[in-house]
C-alpha cells in the first residue's frame, strides 16, 4: 500500500519537528511493507512570504487528495505587522475548515519516568490518561460579525461566539464513542452560568448522553475544570469542550507532562484526510538550534497511523518506542536534559520494535482512542 501524506512544515521549529516525525513514520510504514509518499507544501508565514496568502487553494486541494495531512506549526513575530486576515494563523483556521475537521483530539498521558519534570507533585500525576476532544470549526474563532471600529469612547472590538445544535451534537457523539473504548466517562466543559452558547452546549450534551447509556456524563464550568485539571487530573477520562476553552485547557495540560513539546493532536471529520500536528507553537526563538522537542510531532505520527490508516499495531510501535526512550533517561532541554532534536529522534528510531501482541503496552494499560 502507498500512504500519501501532505507535509506542511510551516514556520519556526515546524520544519524540524515535521522532518523528525516523518522519519519515524517512514520507518514504521516501511517495516509494515508500505510505501510512504510525502508531498511538501508551504503554509502559514512561509506561504505568505512565497504566495501572498497563508494558505493557497492549490495547497488545500492537495491536502484533500491525500490520505493524511501533517502540520508542523505556523506563525511568529516576523508576521506581526501583517493585516489580521493574512496572519499565518489564518492559514491554519482555513485548513481546518477546508478539510471539514471539526474535532481535535489531544491525548494527555503522563510518563512514569517523567513525573519529576512537572512542577506538580508526582502523586497528582500518576495514572493521568486524558483525551481532550476540542470542537474545532465553531465558536469565537469563526463567529461573525467580528470587527474593530472607532467610537467617541475609543476603539471598539467585537468577536462573536456562534454554535449550532448540529455542531455540538457531532463532536459530542464522537467524544461519547471514544469514551466507550476507554473508561466510559465524558466530562463536558462549558460556561453555562453566563453564556447562551454554553447553555445550548450543555443541553445538547445531555441529549446525546441518552444515546450512550453505558457512558457517564459530567458537566463542569470551565473555571472549575481548569482548577481540577491541576488538582486532580487523573480523575478525567474524556474531556469535551468548545473551541476556545479546548485551546486554553490543552495548553494548561502541558504542565502535566512537563512540556508542551510532549503533546500530539489529531483533527478529524466525518470523511477525508485527518490533520495531525503537535500542540506546541512555532517557537521561533529556538528555530534552527536543534533544541526543539520532537516527541509531540512523533506521537502525532502515531495518531495518523491510528485514525487515518487504521494501523493500530504500528501506532503503538511508535508510542512504545517513546516510552522506551524516556525509561532509558533520554531528555531534551525542555525536560531538563541535554539531548537535541536529532539525538532524540535517533533514539526513538533505534527503540522501535516489532508490534507488541494485541492489547499489550509498556508500563501500564493504554486506553486506545481509535475511532472507526
Amino acid at each position: 500500500m502507498t500512504i500519501t501524506v501532505v507535509a506542511l512544515p510551516g514556520d519556526g521549529i515546524g520544519p524540524e519537528v515535521t522532518d523528525a516525525a516523518l522519519r519515524v513514520l517512514g520507518r514504521v510504514a516501511a517495516e509494515a511493507g508500505h510505501r510512504l509518499e510525502v508531498n511538501h507544501h508551504a503554509v502559514g508565514g512561509s506561504s505568505l512570504d512565497r504566495h501572498g496568502a497563508p494558505l493557497t487553494e492549490e495547497v488545500l486541494e492537495a491536502c484533500r487528495r491525500a490520505d493524511a495531512v501533517f502540520l508542523g506549526a505556523v506563525g511568529g513575530p516576523s508576521w506581526d505587522g501583517v493585516p489580521a486576515a493574512l496572519r499565518p494563523e489564518q492559514g491554519l483556521l482555513a485548513l481546518r475548515k477546508g478539510l471539514a475537521v471539526y474535532a481535535n483530539l489531544r491525548p494527555v498521558r503522563t510518563q512514569a519516568s517523567l513525573l519529576s519534570v512537572s512542577p506538580l507533585r508526582p502523586e497528582r500525576l500518576r495514572g493521568v490518561d486524558i483525551l481532550v476532544v476540542r470542537e474545532l470549526t465553531g465558536g469565537v474563532y469563526f463567529g461573525q460579525p467580528r470587527f474593530r471600529e472607532e467610537t467617541p469612547q475609543g476603539v471598539r472590538a467585537v468577536d462573536t461566539v456562534v454554535y449550532t445544535t448540529e455542531e455540538i451534537r457531532r463532536v459530542m457523539r464522537l467524544a461519547f464513542r471514544l469514551a466507550t473504548t476507554r473508561r466510559a466517562t465524558v466530562t463536558s466543559v462549558d460556561k453555562a452560568n453566563v453564556l447562551e452558547t454554553s447553555r445550548l452546549w450543555r443541553e445538547t450534551a445531555t441529549a446525546v448522553a441518552s444515546e450512550f447509556p453505558t457512558v457517564r456524563l459530567d458537566h463542569l464550568l470551565v473555571d472549575t475544570a481548569s482548577m481540577r485539571l491541576i488538582t486532580s487530573p487523573a480523575a478525567f477520562d474524556v474531556l469535551v469542550t468548545e473551541n476556545m476553552f479546548g485551546d486554553i485547557l490543552t495548553d494548561e495540560a502541558g504542565v502535566l507532562t512537563g512540556s508542551l513539546g510532549m503533546l500530539p493532536s489529531a483533527s478529524l471529520g466525518d470523511g477525508g484526510p485527518g490533520l495531525y500536528e503537535p500542540v506546541h507553537g512555532s517557537a521561533p526563538d529556538i528555530a534552527g538550534t536543534g533544541k526543539a522537542n520532537p516527541i509531540g510531532a512523533i506521537l502525532s505520527a502515531a495518531l495518523l497511523l491510528r485514525h487515518s490508516l487504521g494501523m493500530e499495531p504500528e501506532a503503538r510501535q511508535i508510542e512504545d518506542a517513546v516510552d522506551r526512550v524516556f525509561n532509558e533517561g533520554c531528555r531534551t532541554a525542555d525536560l531538563g536534559g541535554t539531548m537535541n532534536l536529532e539525538d532524540m529522534t535517533e533514539a526513538v528510531l533505534e527503540a522501535i520494535r516489532p508490534p507488541a501482541p494485541s492489547g499489550q503496552r509498556l508500563e501500564r494499560t493504554h486506553h486506545s482512542s481509535k475511532e472507526h
